[in-house]
């Protein structure tokens, strides 16, 4: 989030669940099948993973791949399924209209100073590992 607030809202694209959703999505038991078995897009995705077909046609190549997705699916990769096609498709949107697109990104790349590597390890020195540059 951090990003986006230099940024700016308008100019990124954010997508997925919330830390307090993924807690509550975890507290009610989440099912990844239940978003394949509910999107019809997903699960045409999923499918043809396991068709075989990206695996010269054996279908057990990917088999571990999606039977973690549909059964365990740690990350949640599911449930942001919807939420990155809808980001995508206003990505989309945007790269269609070149100077509204060339704008966000010089505006994207003129605020990405604050992200400089030297920065940010000097923040994780200091709030993270609570360390101090060597004399």
């Amino acid at each position: 989030m951090e990003i986006r607030e230099e940024v700016g809202a308008e100019n990124f694209f954010l997508f997925g669940l919330t830390a307090e959703e993924v807690v509550k999505v975890k507290a009610g038991g989440y099912r990844p099948r239940d978003y394949y078995e509910k999107n019809s897009v997903l699960r045409g995705v999923i499918d043809f993973i396991a068709s075989g077909a990206l695996g010269s046609g054996d279908c057990d190549l990917f088999h571990p791949i999606v039977e973690n997705l549909l059964d365990r699916d740690p990350f949640l990769l599911l449930s942001d399924y919807q939420s990155y096609i809808d980001a995508q498709e206003r990505v989309s949107a945007l790269w269609r209209k070149p100077k509204a697109w060339t704008r966000a990104s010089i505006l994207n790349t003129a605020r990405m100073g604050k992200f400089s590597s030297d920065r940010s390890i000097r923040d994780y020195c200091d709030r993270v590992w609570n360390i101090k540059p060597a004399k």
